[in-house]
């Protein structure tokens, strides 16, 4: 997994975009603040139902109508919880993922337990699930507790047929990640359900397909699992290839559950914007902060998109940009007939020397891709932007202009850590994008969060 380091400079440059999109901005259909200075960082996650959007920031949860109207909380993310008993109920971490299950209709809720439970020392920690009962998030929920020998940090769930997919980080001093698979069909029901679980050594960080839409891969599909290269803890910080493996469950025989031997697709070299996690390199006007870009790690969750006869798989990250600033790396990536992702295009967005950084995209129906993403620098407070492309612009490109969602007013300066992700969620309509990330108001002491809507022409 870990490659000599390359060389620097223009080699990084060979598929940067490095003029803006010469397309309007697409316009900004809605766009109203959510949750606020919860607990830093924020984590931003939401997700999109037919009536609703659900958020969480890092230990908050809050749900609105699609015109911005708070319709609960926020609340602590345990309350969903709340009646169940346990340590879901008793004790707050942060790190709690939504996502909306397209397929079924229903609310998808997780969230790790840090803190080791003392009576438990071979399963200290625990990952809550919870589904809802039925399409609205303000009704009746399934709740579940699966206990963990590992600490379960970043989960990442993602749908599938088959089951919810969570990987999770073992810790930031360790190089070892571990896969969760709950059992989706018992837990829609309401029923007494399981977790399996893989241990994966020597990566860096996973993220598995996250099904988006309505069509399906095909029967017994195994789900695709990406990571980056390099290796912080080993200060290897570049790399010129994506890794991938394929993990399958086995409800009937939990022996014959699996995961695939690595695979490599090789990209163009990058390099880890800000050296990685907890390093520092965005600047900030009016002070000496810098922040965190999280830059090891394919962050935001990866999309797994079916038209027609065409799979896709789309991930991305933070890297380093010739111009000096920072960029996005993008991939699509088309599964072969051995179910292999083969890079179909790539693109580090750096249309100037500016910071743009924690990028989350998705796909709508058309084959157009959207992309929300923290947009900042020396002379500009940070804040986040919108921009992407129609399925037939060449290849490699964000032909449009970048869509102005929220203009920051000030500069963080209680911490580095900034948001860790944020989240670009599908509407269920196929077309409209919905993003969510952070800014700060002029005088206020912490974050503010802003969730907006995008959609791009020919999609109805």
């Amino acid at each position: 997994m870990v490659v000599a380091a390359l060389a620097a400079g223009a080699v990084f440059a060979a598929v940067e975009q490095r003029a803006p999109g010469s397309r309007p901005a697409l316009p900004v259909l809605v766009s109203f603040d959510g949750i606020a200075g919860a607990r830093n960082p924020s984590d931003n996650s939401l997700a999109v139902g037919p009536r609703h959007i659900v958020q969480t920031v890092n230990s908050r949860l809050a749900v609105f109508d699609k015109a911005g109207k708070l319709l609960h909380g926020p609340v602590p993310t345990n309350a969903v919880f709340q009646g169940f008993g346990g340590v879901c109920e008793q004790r707050l971490s942060g790190d709690a993922v939504v996502r909306y299950d397209q397929l079924a209709g229903r609310w998808l809720l997780v969230l790790p337990i840090f803190q080791r439970i003392a009576d438990r020392p071979t399963e200290p920690y625990s990952v809550c699930y919870a589904v809802s009962a039925t399409g609205d998030p303000l009704g009746a929920w399934h709740r579940y507790e699966f206990r963990r020998k590992l600490f379960p940090d970043y989960p990442r769930p993602a749908v599938w047929p088959d089951g919810y997919y969570t990987p999770t980080s073992t810790g930031d001093d360790v190089i070892q990640k571990h896969v969760c698979i709950a059992d989706r069909a018992r837990m829609l029901k309401g029923e007494p359900a399981t977790e399996q679980c893989v241990v994966i050594d020597g990566v860096n960080f996973l993220n598995t397909a996250d099904l988006e839409g309505y069509e399906l891969p095909p029967a017994g599909a195994p789900n695709v699992m990406l990571a980056a290269g390099g290796a912080q803890l080993k200060g290897v910080l570049e790399d010129d290839a994506i890794y991938f493996w394929k993990v399958h469950v086995d409800w009937a025989d939990p022996a014959k559950t699996g995961v695939s031997a690595a695979g490599k697709i090789k990209v163009a070299p990058y390099h880890y914007l800000c050296g990685g996690q907890l390093t520092n390199c965005v600047p900030q006007p009016g002070t000496t902060r810098r922040l965190d870009a999280q830059g090891d790690k394919l962050m935001a969750r990866a999309i797994y998109r079916r038209i027609g006869g065409r799979e896709v798989v789309l991930a991305q990250h933070s890297v380093n940009t010739a111009a000096g600033g920072g960029g996005i790396r993008w991939y699509e990536f088309r599964l072969n007939r051995r179910r292999d992702p083969v890079l179909y295009q790539q693109g580090t967005y750096a249309p100037d020397g500016m910071y743009r950084w924690m990028a989350s995209l998705t796909m709508d129906r058309k084959g157009n891709i959207g992309a929300g993403y923290s947009y900042g620098g020396a002379d500009t407070f940070p804040g986040q932007r919108f921009s992407g492309r129609l399925a037939r612009d060449p290849r490699g490109v964000f032909p449009f202009g970048e869509s102005v969602l929220a203009e920051g007013e000030a500069s963080q300066t209680n911490t580095m850590r900034w948001e860790d992700y944020t989240t670009t969620a599908l509407d269920p309509d196929g077309c409209t994008f919905w993003y969510v990330g952070d800014y700060l108001k002029k005088g206020a002491a912490s974050y503010a969060t802003r969730i907006g809507a995008f959609r791009f022409p020919g999609c109805r």
